[in-house]
């Protein structure tokens, strides 16, 4: 029957329309080839969705191996933006110390890499199957997505990170604190989302048991970077120029190309803390977790729906989810819905939760925090993030 559905002057009609719409996301996007035949056989066959292509550890390994080369490209314009310059004004920046500013970028860029390098190393031994095959030509990598993750071995492991994650990981550790002691080692604990794993790792040292999941290997490299004693055996061994590829909203240069030491502690997997590399909805099976934390999560979904009856279905019968992040959905139309927080809420006590807050009438509150900021800057983004927890 599909056959002759795909022979049909229906399908016909469909084909033009659809492979305009495909060749437009290759010219205009950065889709490669096969995510772009992924995508057709997705919207023919109805498969779900997902993101994991384009966060899977080849593309990762790629970009991290880029980072040096993209960003060369990057400060060769700058330097062809500068040269273009009158005679008058070039003096001007002389002056101005322009030119050595963009001789800190070059040596930000060598400290750096010395960093993605390592990463990409240990990603070749941990993943030679996935790798060794690999071809840089022809596909640009993600230099967004690095630098992401360079900042996060900022909010994550570094001292200068301290009172950001701070502010967001109390109420969570807060409330797991909560739990007595003598019981911890027999709940299990998922984190999805994990990131660079540090919301993981504390809560691990508190004595749960504790799963880190991640899907973006962008994330899960730079985690391992940590892990493995064979690139990291002390504390602040490493040390990056987080913030140099930004010139906006600074208000000296030397803040602008500081350094920064990490990690402040080495973390290593135990008895108490695994790994669960992949997509959250792949999790399982049904009722295996006493607690579930999400922590800027939940809007990360493309159908934030399916996300929390998976919160719901992969906790035990008394469970319970503790919940903290905005609402930044996918934009582009990507995601399925984009909720408000009253509809999230309602959603929530749709799928079988109930919240902690309802016997006082506040099923959530409120905790203003930022995300990967650079506190030097003449600019932070504040976010009024929501907290909840819930039981199943």
């Amino acid at each position: 029957m599909f056959s002759h559905f795909l022979s049909s002057d229906t399908f016909l009609a469909c084909l033009l329309p659809l492979t305009l719409f495909l060749l437009s996301l290759r010219l205009v996007g950065n889709s490669t080839l096969p995510e772009l035949r992924q995508l057709l056989r997705e919207l023919l066959y109805g498969v779900r969705r997902t993101t994991s292509g384009h966060f899977s550890v080849e593309r990762a390994t790629l970009s991290y191996e880029q980072y040096a080369n993209l960003s060369n490209r990057e400060l060769d314009s700058m330097r062809s933006s500068y040269a273009r310059l009158g005679r008058a004004h070039k003096r001007i920046g002389y002056e101005l110390g322009y030119p050595r500013k963009l001789d800190r970028l070059q040596d930000a860029i060598r400290t750096n890499a010395k960093v993605t390098q390592g990463i990409v190393e240990l990603a070749r031994h941990d993943f030679p199957d996935h790798l060794r095959d690999l071809d840089c030509s022809g596909t640009r990598g993600d230099l967004g997505r690095v630098r992401e993750s360079l900042k996060h071995f900022v909010r994550d492991w570094s001292e200068e990170g301290r009172e950001e994650r701070g502010r967001i990981f109390s109420p969570i550790l807060d409330m797991l604190k909560e739990v007595p002691q003598a019981k911890r080692d027999s709940l299990r604990v998922l984190v999805p989302g994990s990131g660079l794993g540090r919301l993981a790792w504390e809560i691990s040292l508190l004595g749960f048991n504790v799963t880190a999941n991640e899907l973006s290997y962008f994330m899960n490299l730079a985690f391992r970077f940590l892990l493995s004693e064979k690139t990291t055996q002390s504390t602040n061994q490493h040390t990056l120029q987080p913030y140099a590829s930004w010139f906006s909203h600074q208000r000296t240069d030397d803040a602008l190309f500081r350094h920064i030491a990490f990690p402040d502690v080495v973390p290593r997997l135990t008895s108490t803390l695994h790994l669960a590399e992949g997509d959250f909805l792949a999790q399982g099976p049904p009722a295996s977790f006493d607690y579930i934390v999400t922590l800027f999560f939940l809007d990360t979904s493309l159908n934030a729906i399916e996300t929390v009856e998976h919160v719901h279905s992969l906790l035990k019968s008394g469970g319970t989810w503790i919940n903290l992040g905005p609402l930044l959905w996918t934009a582009g139309g990507q995601a399925t819905v984009e909720l408000s927080l009253e509809e999230v809420l309602h959603l929530v006590r749709l799928t079988g939760f109930r919240f902690r807050g309802d016997e006082c009438g506040v099923a959530s509150r409120t905790v203003q925090c930022e995300y990967t900021a650079d506190k030097q800057a003449m600019m932070q983004w504040l976010y009024h993030a929501e907290f909840w927890v819930a039981d199943k």
